[in-house]
C-alpha cells in the first residue's frame, strides 16, 4: 500500500486494533518491562503459504513506536515454507511485545487469503479466465482483504456500492424488470460506471444483453445453462460466473470461456497462515543501532 493510502486509510484501521487490544496498559508487558529496553523478535512461517500484508505488519510497530524497523527477507507475493524466518523486528521491548498480536493477526489474515487465491488462480492458468473477490469482506478489513487477493494473483471486483452499478435481484424487483433497471442504471449513474446484471436464466440473460449491459453474471446456473448463456450473450458484454465458487470446483467452470469467475470464499473462507514472532531477544544500545 502506497504510504499516503496507509496514512489515510490504513492507519485508523490499525489503531482501533491496536486501542481493543489495550484499553489502557499492556499489564503483561508493564511487569516485565516498566522502561524502554531494546530487543529485537523473529518473525517464522509455521506452515507453507504466500506472504501478505508486510506493509501492514510493520506499520503497527511505527504506529506504536516509529523508531521499530523491520527487516524482512520476503517480500508481499513470495511463497514461504514452515520454519522459514521472514523478518527480524527490532525496536523497543515493550513495542515488540504489546503489538505483536496485532501485526500478526493482520499478516496472518492477509497472508491466508493471499495463499487461498494463489492456490485458485492456479487452476485458471491457460484458461484467459480472471479470478475476482466480492464485497463479502470483513467489515472493516475489505481494503486489506481485497489488497490480499491482489497481491495472491487475483483481481479486484468493485470496491463498494459507490464506485459500479451491479443490479441483483432484488434491485430488477424494485425496478420491473432487467430492462427498466439498466434503463433506469444508465440515466442515474454517471457515464464511468459500469453496469452489471446478476442473472438466474436464460430469460434474463437475453434482456440484459438486448438492455446493453456491460457485465452479465451467471449467477449459481448449471454448467450447460452457462454455456448456452455464452453463446446467447455472443460478445456483447463480458461475461462472470458466480455462485458457490471455492477451490474444489473452480476449474470445472476454466473450459466455458466466461471473461470473469467471482468466488466470495477467496475472503469470507480462506483459513489463515499461521505465523510467529518468537525468539525476543535483549540488545545493547549499540546492537539495536
Amino acid at each position: 500500500m502506497d504510504p499516503i493510502s496507509m496514512r489515510l486509510v490504513a492507519d485508523d484501521i490499525i489503531m482501533a486494533a491496536l486501542r481493543e487490544d489495550i484499553t489502557f496498559e499492556d499489564v503483561s508487558t508493564a511487569s516485565v518491562c516498566p522502561a524502554a529496553r531494546p530487543a529485537e523478535v523473529q518473525l517464522i512461517a509455521k506452515g507453507d503459504g504466500v506472504i501478505a500484508g508486510l506493509d501492514v505488519f510493520a506499520r503497527t510497530f511505527a504506529l506504536l513506536d516509529p523508531q521499530t524497523r523491520i527487516e524482512a527477507t520476503v517480500a508481499d507475493g513470495d511463497e514461504v515454507v514452515a520454519g522459514q524466518r521472514l523478518a527480524i523486528v527490532r525496536g523497543d521491548a515493550r513495542v515488540l511485545l504489546s503489538g505483536e498480536r496485532v501485526a500478526l493477526n493482520f499478516l496472518q489474515r492477509m497472508s491466508g487469503i493471499a495463499t487461498y487465491t494463489r492456490r485458485m488462480t492456479r487452476a485458471l492458468e491457460g484458461t484467459g479466465t480472471v479470478l475476482v473477490d466480492t464485497r463479502k469482506t470483513t467489515p472493516g478489513l475489505r481494503v486489506f482483504e481485497k489488497a490480499a487477493v491482489a497481491i495472491g494473483g487475483g483481481r479486484n471486483h468493485r470496491y463498494n456500492l459507490s464506485t459500479a452499478v451491479m443490479l441483483k435481484d432484488n434491485h430488477i424487483d424494485a425496478a420491473g424488470g432487467v430492462a427498466a433497471a439498466v434503463s433506469a442504471a444508465r440515466a442515474h449513474a454517471s457515464f464511468t460506471c459500469t453496469i452489471e446484471v446478476e442473472c438466474e436464466n436464460l430469460d434474463m440473460v437475453r434482456e440484459a444483453a438486448e438492455a446493453g449491459a456491460d457485465i452479465i453474471m451467471l449467477d449459481n446456473m448449471d454448467h450447460d445453462a452457462m454455456r448456452e448463456a455464452i453463446e446467447l450473450i455472443a460478445g456483447r458484454a463480458k461475461t462472470e460466473a458466480s455462485g458457490n465458487v471455492d477451490a474444489s470446483n473452480i476449474r470445472a467452470l476454466a473450459d466455458l470461456g466466461v471473461d470473469y469467475v467471482s468466488s466470495g470464499a477467496l475472503t469470507h473462507s480462506a483459513p489463515i497462515l499461521d505465523l510467529s514472532l518468537k525468539h525476543l531477544r535483549m540488545l545493547d544500545a549499540e546492537a539495536a543501532r
